[in-house]
């Protein structure tokens, strides 16, 4: 490890737990991709129609714990 980084870690590395994490959350951000492309015109349309459903009332949501329970049970 470059010397610099190893000043870093170590410097991180005495910080409380919470700053630690703060740290580590930004610096896993910086790795996202800048360049993402945006939703296409279709997409954000269809985002916006879900989502006026969801605020008429019209579609009735899951918990995504029991959607997800319910997938892997019948992955087994």
């Amino acid at each position: 490890m470059a010397p610099k980084a190893e000043k870093v870690m170590k410097d991180a590395m005495g910080l409380p737990p919470e700053l630690r994490a703060f740290v580590a959350e930004k610096l896993i951000e910086s790795l996202d991709v800048p360049d993402t492309p945006s939703p296409s015109a279709k997409w954000k349309k269809e985002v916006r129609r879900r989502c006026a459903e969801m605020d008429r009332g019209a579609v009735k949501l899951r918990a995504a714990g029991a959607v997800f329970a319910k997938a892997y049970a019948a992955l087994a």
